[in-house]
């Protein structure tokens, strides 16, 4: 140990230390480099995914708000087009009602220059009549002075004479005039009323709908018939017991019916299978939700509907459970007729048949759209569809006119006002003319049977041929058994048959052909 303590032993101790602390100096120094770069390597990888971390934020912020442009800018477009379309509406609205004030306007030209005509005529026949006048005071004076001349008679005795003969002469011509005047008259007034019901007939028109109790559902695929029967039939049995609807589903691919009398049942149930169609979640509980939202949807449409139509004939001071009840005719039909669409049809050929009978038009336009009022109600109560809908109109407060022509419009009781006749030619010319009603074709057929056999029952018929969806009756007879008067006679038999035995809407023309021929060959 003395000798390690000694010069060159303690030389080599500190040259170890110095080397040591010089290794282990650069050592750290390596060490701290290689921290350094590591610490380096770490800070680019932390920028470069917070810089790919920004770049997607980016992204997704620039996606967002395209997204957000695409919805406002389609929202945008969305409320353009509808008021686009409430424009076109109005527009339309406008547009009808200033074809009304011209024909209006044209209607009233038409009534001006008739006036002007028939003042003329009037002036005409005054001066006529004066100048018949001064002609009968001439030979009246002529004739005084023939008889002072040639009888002898006294002055009174004259004037008693030519008195009488002349009242005799002026009685017979005017009884004459007279008859001539009433046919005149007679003739005139039924062309005007076949002017004023063809007019009518031409300026209003309606859509013919076709009366069914089905509506047919689209499925997407057929599975969805077992969802919609459910479990042991739960499903269907909860949906026709909350809309009293039955519901049908068969082998038909693709669609399931839904059947029922009542039209409005039958919509609420139309409008609640396609949203459970659409949902998807098909359980007693979820039906009876869907059908309650269809229910109160339907109820809302028909509010709607009988606003507007009322507003759109300005009866819009109708009482709103009148209101109600007209939307409620949206979804009754008569022989294939539309009943509101009926309605608005009678509403608005009597509103033109009143105007040209100088009558108040909104009396006549209210009187046309409620006389069928009652056909929302049969229903539910028990009495005629007129009875009711008078009954109903009388407790909201219509005026007496009004009641009495829903009540008269089927002749079930007499019509009080002239506003009954016109709501009952009115409604029969709805009903009757061409397309507006379907008939069943066994019904047609023994209406036809009926007309030709009322016919050939006759003496001297030969055959019989009802034509024109029996709108005309021809008879064919034997010209050796019944001659030209008893040919006339035979039409107005049969046509008095046919109005006493038969029930038809409109006319049924009846014509008799009788015919000689006389047929030689000359060889």
């Amino acid at each position: 140990m003395s000798e390690l303590l000694t010069g060159p032993g303690l030389a080599a101790i500190a040259g170890a230390l110095v080397l040591g602390l010089i290794g282990g100096y650069f050592f750290r120094l390596l060490i701290a480099r290689m921290l350094q770069r590591e610490a380096e390597k770490r800070r680019d990888e932390i920028l470069e995914s917070a810089q790919e971390e920004a770049e997607r934020q980016k992204r997704e912020a620039e996606l967002e708000a395209q997204q957000k442009i695409i919805e406002r800018r389609e929202k945008f477009e969305n409320e353009v087009q509808e008021t686009r379309n409430e424009l076109r509406q109005t527009e339309r609205r406008l547009d009808k009602r200033e074809d009304s004030l011209d024909k209006k306007e044209e209607l009233l030209g038409k009534k001006e220059r008739y006036l002007e005509t028939s003042e003329k005529n009037v002036a005409e026949k005054r001066r006529e009549l004066s100048e018949k006048e001064e002609e009968l005071e001439q030979v009246i004076e002529n004739q005084k002075d023939e008889l002072y001349r040639i009888s002898g008679l006294s002055e009174e005795e004259a004037r008693e004479m030519i008195l009488e003969r002349i009242r005799e002469d002026v009685e017979e011509d005017s009884q004459e005039m007279v008859n001539q005047r009433l046919a005149r008259a007679r003739e005139e007034a039924e062309q005007k009323a076949k002017d004023i019901l063809v007019s009518s007939i031409e300026r209003c028109s309606a859509a013919s709908t076709s009366e069914t109790t089905v509506c047919t559902i689209e499925l997407p695929s057929d599975d969805l018939k077992g969802r919609i029967i459910g479990r042991e039939g739960r499903n269907i049995r909860a949906f026709e017991k909350a809309t009293g609807i039955d519901v049908i589903v068969d082998d038909t691919p693709g669609v399931v019916v839904l059947s029922g009398f009542d039209s409005v049942r039958r919509e609420v149930a139309r409008l609640s299978m396609e949203r459970l169609i659409a949902d998807g979640r098909i359980h007693p509980g979820r039906i009876e939700d869907i059908v309650g939202e269809a229910s109160q949807e339907v109820d809302k449409m028909i509010a709607e509907t009988g606003k507007e139509t009322c507003f759109n004939l300005g009866q819009g001071s109708i009482p709103k459970p009148l209101q109600s009840l007209i939307g409620r005719l949206k979804f009754r039909t008569s022989f294939g007729q539309n009943t509101l669409q009926h309605s608005v049809e009678v509403a608005e050929l009597a509103g033109l048949m009143a105007g040209e009978l100088n009558m108040d038009v909104d009396t006549a336009r209210r009187c046309g759209l409620l006389h069928d009022i009652g056909k929302a109600l049969d229903q539910d109560h028990e009495g005629s569809h007129a009875q009711l809908g008078a009954e109903e109109a009388r407790k909201r407060g219509e005026k007496p006119e009004i009641v009495n022509a829903i009540a008269a419009h089927h002749e079930d009781v007499d019509a009080s006002s002239l506003y009954a006749g016109l709501i009952i030619a009115a409604d029969t010319i709805s009903a009757s003319r061409p397309g507006a009603r379907r008939e069943t074709l066994e019904r047609y057929v023994k209406r036809l049977q009926r007309l030709e056999n009322l016919a050939t029952q006759h003496r001297g018929v030969n055959r019989a041929f009802a034509i024109q969806a029996g709108r005309e009756i021809r008879i064919i007879v034997d010209p050796n058994k019944v001659n030209d008067k008893t040919a006339a006679k035979l039409s107005r038999d049969v046509a008095g048959e046919i109005e006493d035995e038969l029930q038809y809407p409109g006319e049924i023309m009846v014509t008799v052909i009788r015919e000689t021929r006389h047929v030689e060959k000359a060889h």
